[in-house]
């Protein structure tokens, strides 16, 4: 080959090694995953963190509720949407949000614009504009933390003692004495 080739392509190799490095220093791109939900979106939004219930009714006690209320979204444009869901499987997104009460976030996720009852499931989140991206799983973590002899936390919800006390006591219906066919 001749020597500017040589020195061409030893320039775009140098060129190709430092972009993989600044990519793996800068970390790896959050984006969510599609559920298959109707009026599902993969959405990045800045919103503001807020109780729900503060919102709809003035009843405001300090911390968003202290981790006992449902926590939404508030977008720029004043519509109020409720966060549902995160990675954690049947556990909502409060764990990983009470951090944030009264601050703006980027959420990443699902934007489930039903016309009906818009929602939010949070996969990633960090503090706006450019916080640190996490997962949303706190609740697993929290669970795990608070039933430490109870089982695999990924399993939380088989392993829960207030979970199975419920179950003992209503069954799996939740009516007392109603069992599933066998």
């Amino acid at each position: 080959m001749h020597r500017k080739t040589l020195s061409l392509l030893a320039a775009a190799a140098l060129f190709l090694v430092a972009g993989a490095a600044n990519l793996v220093a800068a970390g790896p791109a959050r984006a969510a995953s599609e559920w298959g939900i109707e009026y599902e979106e993969k959405s990045r939004i800045d919103a503001k963190v807020v109780d729900i219930l503060c919102e709809l009714s003035g009843d405001c006690p300090a911390n968003c509720g202290g981790g006992k209320r449902q926590l939404g979204l508030l977008l720029d444009d004043g519509t109020l949407v409720p966060v549902v869901k995160n990675q954690d499987i049947f556990a909502g997104a409060t764990s990983d949000l009470i951090g944030f009460c009264g601050q703006r976030i980027t959420a990443d996720g699902l934007y489930i614009k039903d016309p009906q009852m818009p929602l939010f499931a949070l996969q990633f989140k960090r503090l706006a504009p450019d916080g640190k991206w996490s997962r949303a799983n706190q609740f697993t973590k929290d669970w795990a933390t608070a039933n430490p002899v109870a089982g695999e936390p990924g399993q939380w919800f088989r392993n829960d003692p207030a979970v199975k006390a419920t179950l003992k006591a209503d069954g799996v219906f939740g009516i007392p004495g109603l069992k599933p066919e066998e």
